[in-house]
């Protein structure tokens, strides 16, 4: 299977790679992390003035059409930097509105699009639970719906328009679009340093996005996932491979020590293994063939493999990668976020069983 990128992803992997690198230092990572939303948006605005924050959805909704395979490319840079902008949830948010979203997707989309307003997505929920079964409630109101119950860890949800909601109606879980200010909020910082939020809905008015909207959702998030995995496991090899190359010990740089070097190439491998998975799964979707099988093993080798890659990085830095203000320890961070999010490695093999 060639997996090369044709030219327009090129052109997105290539502008998106000159920005992170450019704007995600460290000095603005961590003005950001203290900021009050947590994230960096300035950089918001200017992925959003150049566009890629429309790369995801189909040109009938103004975006550039390249659908799964443009954010995952995107992704893939941002987590190379760990830059701190919500892109995968604002994203996978616009992709489900353009595809199954009500009539307001008109008004609501272009200021998506252009970064000038920001959705996210409310997935999860307190306890042992499986994201494609919500027990936060829906039941009907005259043309509408109303929504009671908690999710949990919201992401980046402060300064948002519209969150889309799943929950569970008597015709069975569905997706939902309710107006942030239609909920209370509590603030919840993440183990990547987010500011997400719990989100407690009694009786918030919402819309209903069309069949197979929560399906699509939960497939183009752990792809999304996967992705930005794939950058954050990289870009964590990359600093290992400079540090080891420039630390001496016995005279000799440590990058020429075996057991250095069979550490690298264990983090090289799994980097591979974990890069194949995903775009597996993104030609299977761009295809109109059947994904299921093939995301969930992406997602599980992002949460397996990821983690030992950064697990293995830090350990690496020896002493350094644990100190905070040396920038690989966010790189770990990162990636232990990523692992859990919509269930962790042996939650995404128990779907994977099932599924097959």
């Amino acid at each position: 299977m060639d997996f090369t990128l044709g030219e327009e992803l090129e052109a997105v992997r290539d502008l998106a790679r000159q920005i992170f690198t450019d704007r995600a230092t460290q000095a603005r990572i961590k003005a950001a992390e203290e900021s009050e939303r947590g994230f960096d948006e300035s950089l918001w605005a200017e992925l959003g003035e150049t566009g890629l924050l429309g790369v995801a959805p189909p040109e009938s909704a103004g975006g550039a059409g390249l659908g799964i395979a443009g954010l995952a490319v995107l992704l893939e840079e941002q987590g190379r930097t760990v830059a701190p902008v919500p892109i995968w949830p604002a994203v996978v948010a616009a992709l489900a509105l353009a595809s199954h979203g009500p009539a307001v997707r008109q008004e609501v989309l272009p200021s998506v699009l252009d970064g000038t307003a920001r959705l996210t997505v409310a997935l999860e929920e307190f306890g042992p639970s499986d994201p494609a079964a919500p027990r936060c409630a829906a039941v009907r109101d005259g043309d509408g719906w109303l929504l009671t119950g908690t999710k949990a860890v919201v992401p980046t949800p402060f300064g948002t328009s519209h969150v889309l909601v799943s929950a569970s109606s008597p015709q069975g879980p569905g997706l939902f679009l309710v107006e942030t200010s239609a909920g209370s909020w509590e603030r919840a910082e993440t183990t990547g340093r987010d500011v997400a939020g719990h989100l407690t809905l009694d009786g918030a008015p919402a819309q209903a996005l069309g069949p197979g909207a929560l399906e699509s959702v939960l497939r183009a998030v752990r792809v999304s996932l996967a992705a930005l995995q794939v950058g954050v496991a990289d870009g964590a090899l990359r600093m290992a491979a400079d540090y080891l190359a420039g630390r001496e010990q016995f005279g000799r740089p440590l990058a020429t020590f075996q057991a250095a070097q069979h550490q690298l190439a264990d983090c090289y491998i799994e980097i591979d293994a974990l890069r194949v998975c995903l775009w597996h799964a993104v030609s299977l979707i761009a295809a109109g063939e059947d994904a299921e099988t093939a995301v969930l093993v992406a997602k599980w080798w992002a949460d397996e493999g990821g983690l030992n890659v950064v697990h293995r990085v830090q350990h690496l830095h020896g002493g350094i990668g644990v100190d905070v203000d040396y920038p690989v320890h966010r790189h770990f961070l990162w990636g232990k976020q990523i692992s859990g999010t919509l269930g962790g490695a042996s939650f995404d093999l128990d779907l994977l069983g099932a599924a097959l």
